[in-house]
Order: C-alpha cells, then sequence, then structure tokens
C-alpha cells in the first residue's frame, strides 16, 4: 500500500492529557508525566495537561472542552478505568464519544495478559472518536501507560505507520 498518501515526514498532533485521581497531585503524577514526556518525545505538541478528580461531571467539562476545541486533537485520560470504588471513567467518557474503538480496549487487555497475566480482565480501556478528536481511557498504573503508548499509541498517532493508523484523518 505504499502509494496510500505521501509521506511528508512526521506530522505532529496535539495532544491533552488528563490524570483522573482523588489523590494525585502534580508532584506524585507519575503515569500522566509518561504519557505527556513520551508524546513529546514521539514529537507530538502536549497542549494541555490536567489532574481531576474521579467526578462523572468533573471529568465530562474537562473532556468536553478538550474535544470542543479544534486545535486538540487527541485526549489520553489516565485512571479509574477499573471496577472498584469510584472507577467511572467510562462512564463518563461513553456518552460523550459518536464512534466507540472496541478494537483498543481489546488490543490492550491483550498487550496486557501477557505482561500482567488475568488481572488484565480487570481494565475497562476505552477509546473513541468525536468532534474529529481522539479519545483514549486509560489505567492509572504507571506500566499500563507505559504499555499503552509504547504498544499501541506511538504507532498509531503517526501517520507514517502502515498499512493504516488514527493520525492519517489530521493530514491536511
Amino acid at each position: 500500500m505504499s502509494g496510500h498518501f505521501n509521506d511528508a515526514g512526521f506530522v505532529p498532533l496535539n495532544i491533552a492529557v488528563l490524570t483522573i485521581s482523588d489523590t494525585r497531585t502534580e508532584e506524585t503524577d507519575k503515569s500522566g508525566l509518561i504519557l505527556k514526556e513520551r508524546a513529546q518525545e514521539a514529537g507530538h505538541n502536549v497542549v494541555e495537561k490536567a489532574i481531576v478528580n474521579d467526578d462523572i461531571y468533573d471529568m465530562r467539562a474537562i473532556f468536553s472542552r478538550w474535544i470542543a476545541d479544534p486545535d486538540v486533537h487527541v485526549v489520553i485520560s489516565t485512571g479509574v478505568t477499573g471496577i472498584t470504588g469510584r472507577d467511572s471513567t467510562p462512564e463518563a467518557v461513553a456518552p460523550l464519544l459518536e464512534k466507540s474503538i472496541e478494537g483498543f480496549g481489546e488490543l490492550f487487555r491483550t498487550i496486557s495478559l501477557e505482561e500482567i497475566g488475568p488481572s488484565a480482565i480487570q481494565s475497562r480501556a476505552i477509546a473513541g472518536l468525536t468532534n474529529q478528536t481522539l479519545v483514549f481511557c486509560v489505567p492509572g498504573s504507571s506500566g499500563a501507560c507505559k504499555t499503552v503508548w509504547d504498544k499501541i499509541l506511538k504507532s498509531q498517532l503517526d501517520h507514517r505507520t502502515h498499512p493504516c493508523n488514527f493520525a492519517q484523518m489530521f493530514r491536511a
């Protein structure tokens, strides 16, 4: 598929990173920092990074603001995707998505199975597209953030990845 599109070099995307936690601060937010640093190392622009409490309406307010911003191409959140207590990121985000990307969660859990065993089943990582913005919600552990960036997002947010990738939708 080499004629699919012209490769004019790397095209950076504008990424917003959201840590969802009732306990993290900028000083203790390892997972959000991992996502921010890896995105920047890959050549992307991290246009905003925030931390929000695990409250459905507080989460939706930030997600909605970033989704409505035409300068934000990708939102990556980390935290509260499990099944216990106040883990409510999927419930907060799912109603905002126009199209779900079911394969994202399936692929993440498959890769995680190799790394952490059957505990991977507890992840409710989700992704979708809305208002021409990609949204990825991943677990809050630093290991999960490394896995999702290194094994899925790094290549899928690079338009040079063949035969297809998420970044193609942002090419001019």
